[in-house]
């Protein structure tokens, strides 16, 4: 089975050998519900959110001829296999089947922050994060957008993944940016915050980790049947009206502006444990709780709910405070990321 593919191999031996690609996890701040097009195709939906200092590492690594393998892959677990079929981690697999690679791999994937149901969009930035590869070791530079648009496609088309369609965009763009969604459009604005509220900004926000995993596609499932029915359009619509709010807030940058941030995202938290019996419970509302009691200008729960990361805005004199008040669960201070998914190293021969 190894020599099967060696004459396909021999035909790219002087392309890169070794790949790696680094791409951000994401905070979503307002509009969360609206980017999915079983709203957003009858009625405007926008996110406003940014992609954080915390990393999915994909490194793939042409193998030569004498493995007895000629698919290694290396996550929470260590795949090996002769056919592509044969890969159990769906993204690889129909990734790899999708583009057709005709070439032996040694992949490994590592993470900043716990990957599976952390809220923070580690699944799409996987997505994003291993088409950025691929699309780099068959020599191909996709946009930005482009790059997004693959990721929405394997996930929503391919793997019918209950997904919306920002986590794909922040992973790949980086920054901070208010995203707009309407029928088959996507509007991107990049949201304009002095360099002094983006220091202010990444000195106050922190991730309190709740202790609880879950899966985002079964635990959006119920959100996405009751939009479907349209029984929580005035609830999407408010959090849709937060975006604009948002975005006029960072970019004014005012006195205050940081306080008022927080008090935006408690406010969005509580319209949005509404949506759902999944998306909150008594652990979770008592952690949110002490990290308001900790003198935290505001919270919110990352993600589709059920469990994950908290997102915190605090004052940085504050934060021993915090750790004391949730410990033992971990606090972990994080910042912008500018860049989006980027190859960051590529060996050839």
């Amino acid at each position: 089975m190894v020599q099967s593919v060696a004459p396909k191999l021999l035909s790219v031996w002087n392309i890169a050998m070794l790949t790696v690609t680094r791409t951000p996890l994401r905070i979503s701040l307002f509009g969360g519900g609206t980017d999915y097009p079983e709203y957003f195709e009858r009625a405007p939906g926008a996110v406003v959110g940014a992609a954080i200092d915390k990393y999915i590492i994909i490194a793939a690594l042409d193998l030569i001829g004498c493995q007895d393998y000629n698919y290694r892959l290396s996550y929470s677990r260590v795949e090996h296999c002769n056919n592509i079929s044969e890969i159990e981690h769906p993204v690889v697999r129909e990734v790899l089947k999708h583009f057709d690679v005709a070439r032996r791999l040694d992949m490994s994937i590592i993470s900043d922050l716990p990957a599976a149901g952390s809220g923070l969009g580690s699944s799409s930035a996987f997505t994003v994060g291993f088409l950025r590869t691929i699309y780099a070791i068959l020599n191909q530079k996709p946009t930005k957008i482009e790059l997004s648009k693959k990721a929405i496609e394997v996930e929503r088309e391919i793997l019918r993944e209950n997904v919306g369609v920002q986590d794909q965009l922040h992973a790949a763009f980086g920054g901070i940016n208010r995203f707009d969604f309407s029928g088959s459009a996507i509007r991107i604005s990049p949201v304009q915050m002095s360099s002094a509220a983006i220091q202010q900004l990444n000195a106050s926000m922190v991730l309190v980790h709740t202790g609880i995993a879950r899966r985002a596609t079964t635990t959006v499932a119920a959100q996405i049947a009751v939009t479907r029915a349209r029984a929580i359009d005035k609830e999407l619509s408010e959090l849709y009206r937060l975006v604009e709010e948002c975005v006029s807030l960072l970019e004014a940058g005012t006195s205050g502006w940081l306080g008022q941030l927080g008090e935006m995202l408690s406010a969005s938290w509580r319209i949005k444990r509404t949506l759902s019996r999944e998306v909150s419970n008594a652990v979770l509302d008592d952690l949110f709780e002490a990290i308001i009691g900790s003198g935290a200008y505001g919270a919110k729960l990352c993600g589709a709910g059920g469990g994950g990361f908290f997102l915190a805005l605090i004052d940085p004199d504050r934060l021993p405070a915090l750790i004391e008040r949730v410990a033992p669960l971990s606090v972990v201070p994080i910042g912008i990321d500018v860049d989006g998914s980027t190859l960051i190293y590529r060996q050839t021969r």
